[in-house]
């Protein structure tokens, strides 16, 4: 019996000594397989033993092993319970400290504005369709009636991949798939990003947003187009912004005009201003008609069919919309920026 006892105090011991080292769960279920294991537990061990010993000493003997077992069931729950809890010492409360704001993820500030555009179109009856970042040159020129020396091909202007492909300059390669594979009537507005070799400054980028529009339809005018965009400019910018047409020039329209807006920065009372450059005017958009040819190379009839296009660039429209005098703040990824447009 007293080599019993020796043994069960020096396994109380152990056992003690791995619950100061049990930190975890994993040494928790570590040293509870130790003690009380089905088949080779220290405690099990002890009720195998307890087979051999003699009469008069079982009943002591039992007594005395069940004990041991208890305290280690008992301690060894007392410890997993503490370790699920995580009890830590609770730590002093600054009631004077300033709280802590929580930023939740939002849309970026040109995604909320191209949403914007979208919306005054889609009000209209105009549809989105999108297209290739990677284009070829008929899609990019040639389809849009653009000569082979034009200068807006040359490398100077354009990214070119390979010889026939290349980073998309403008969004109107949308409208020639889209008349490819449509019949008329056809209103479409075209967003994406283009690319072109700018140099940077307060109203220009090498890569930048731009959504185009496209009408197509039998008795189809520059009237009708003079009147979207002036409904579209005030939905946008408010009625009383200041909106006026000048005659211009591309080879996928003609007629062909410029859309000019009241510098919103300046108001035209700036004669340094960067934006408008003094002059209380900034150039938005272009548009026009469809010239003729671009509606025979897409096997639309001319005769019968007309309409009228414009393209937009989305950054600088967002610029003057929000009263920013750099387009590049929208790609410097200064929180302090772009969190003036999270949701209140």
């Amino acid at each position: 019996m007293a080599s019993l006892k020796d043994r069960i105090e020096g396994l109380r011991k152990a056992f003690e000594d791995g619950l100061l080292k049990a930190g975890d769960a994993r040494s928790l279920e570590e040293l509870r397989t130790a003690f009380l294991s089905r088949k080779k537990g220290h405690v099990t061990l002890l009720f195998e033993d307890l087979k051999s010993a003699a009469a008069e000493e079982k009943r002591e003997a039992g007594r005395l092993v069940n004990e041991f077992k208890n305290f280690v069931v008992v301690r060894l729950d007392g410890l997993e319970a503490g370790l699920r809890t995580d009890v830590r010492p609770a730590r002093p409360v600054d009631l004077t400290l300033p709280g802590r704001k929580r930023y939740v993820g939002t849309p970026h500030p040109l995604t909320l504005f191209q949403e914007e555009i979208e919306a005054i179109f889609l009000g209209m009856g105009f549809s989105i369709e999108e297209g290739p970042e990677i284009e070829t040159d008929y899609y990019n020129f040639e389809a849009l009636n653009f000569p082979p020396h034009h200068p807006a091909r040359d490398s100077w202007d354009t990214l070119y991949i390979k010889d026939d492909l290349l980073l998309r300059t403008h969004t109107s390669p949308v409208q020639i798939r889209v008349m490819e594979r449509s019949k008329p009537p056809i209103r479409i507005v075209c967003p994406g990003r283009v690319f072109r070799r700018e140099t940077p400054d307060p109203t220009h980028l090498p890569m930048f947003m731009q959504i185009e529009g496209l009408v197509v339809d039998e008795g189809i005018t520059f009237a009708h187009l003079k009147g979207t965009l002036e409904y579209f400019i005030r939905a946008l910018f408010g009625e009383k912004i200041k909106v006026r047409f000048r005659p211009s020039f591309f080879p996928f329209t003609e007629p062909s005009a410029e859309v000019d807006i009241e510098c919103i920065v300046c108001s035209g009372k700036d004669p340094a201003c960067r934006v408008c450059g003094g002059t209380g005017w900034k150039e938005i958009l272009g548009s026009g008609m469809v010239d003729p040819q671009v509606l025979k190379n897409v096997n639309i009839d001319p005769e019968k069919y007309s309409g009228w296009a414009f393209g937009l660039g989305i950054d600088r429209t967002a610029m003057f919309a929000f009263g920013i005098p750099e387009m590049r703040y929208f790609y410097e990824n200064d929180l302090r920026f772009l969190r003036q447009f999270g949701t209140k």
